[in-house]
């Protein structure tokens, strides 16, 4: 039984992030343990395809054999986010940085597995570790988990949005509470069988909050630099993920113009108008001009984040998407 210890600093400096590079390794672990999730086995059926022979399946040899223990990417060498909107390159930029020692470590304390005739193990090199490792989760997010990204971060946004409305109606307590059936709140402490057993304080640094659509159980990830550590626990309503998704109804493209309808569509999660123009096709000054009319009328809401504007469809919005 594992346990994180909570200040009230760290209780001040709770966040909620979202980790790309986290999803892209527990979706490679995914893949090789269809069993523990199911509901992602219309995902996984595709998934599994990519790996097979070909360039694709050599590049992604390393997470498949380093996830495939416990230890390793769970907690070990992956970094805890450090921005809650954070890419993916920074993460991997994160993850190149980490100490040698931490690397030694790391791989002193996951089995070795066995032979498999695939080639040298991670332990007989480490040096070249995080390199190859960063490359192979690079080619994995490209190829397996990029094309479904916008669809997974809207599942990961809503159920931040659910913890946030949490917290207004029934404060911090209810929200640590209920992140996972295995997770217990005791006074100061967080308890679970799932998290590392040696584990002190928090210090003061807080902790980052960080849904996962393909995380089974409840993760520690550790901080550094000034970075609080993380807790990936499993997010909710994932049932509906992997769905079949048709384009938008033609009636609603009647009543908004199909344009705004497919802007609309494309605000389930929170994007800039750089990034909505890379997926409609549109110009920039023509997403701006129908962003404006969809804002004014109450269908998607803009948020600041650093230098740039993310763009959210309304709950009126996705009621209006819901029935179309």
């Amino acid at each position: 039984m594992g346990e994180l210890r909570f200040g009230a600093r760290d209780l001040g400096n709770l966040r909620f992030a979202i980790s790309p590079l986290w999803e892209t390794a527990a979706a490679a672990r995914a893949v090789t343990d269809p069993g523990r999730h199911v509901v992602h086995l219309p995902w996984i059926r595709r998934a599994a395809s990519l790996g097979r022979g070909g360039g694709l399946g050599g590049r992604t040899s390393p997470p498949a054999a380093l996830t495939a223990r416990s230890g390793l990417l769970a907690g070990r060498l992956l970094p805890a986010p450090r921005c809650p909107l954070a890419e993916i390159e920074e993460e991997l930029s994160a993850l190149l940085a980490t100490p040698p020692e931490q690397v030694r470590d790391a791989l002193a304390a996951v089995p070795r597995p066995a032979p498999t005739g695939a080639g040298r193990q991670p332990a007989e090199d480490p040096e070249r570790v995080l390199p190859e490792l960063a490359e192979a989760l690079h080619s994995w997010w490209e190829a397996a988990v990029r094309p479904y990204w916008p669809r997974i971060r809207a599942a990961l946004e809503a159920d931040i949005a659910h913890r946030t409305r949490l917290l207004a109606e029934d404060g911090i307590h209810e929200v640590l509470s209920s992140l996972h059936p295995t997770l217990r709140r005791d006074g100061d402490r967080l308890r679970s069988p799932d998290l590392p057993a040696d584990s002190d304080g928090l210090g003061g640094t807080g902790l980052t909050l960080t849904p996962s659509a393909f995380a089974d159980r409840c993760r520690v990830l550790g901080g550094r630099r000034g970075t609080p550590p993380a807790l990936v626990y499993p997010a909710r309503a994932l049932g509906l993920l992997w769905e079949r998704r048709e384009n938008t109804d033609d009636a609603l493209a009647r009543l908004l113009g199909r344009s705004r309808a497919r802007l609309l569509a494309c605000t389930g999660s929170p994007s800039t108008t750089t990034q909505l123009a890379a997926r409609t096709g549109l110009s920039l000054g023509a997403v701006s001009q129908h962003l404006a009319v969809l804002r004014d009328a109450g269908l998607v809401t803009g948020h600041r984040y650093r230098r740039e504007v993310h763009y959210t469809a309304t709950d009126l919005g996705t009621a209006l998407l819901t029935r179309a």
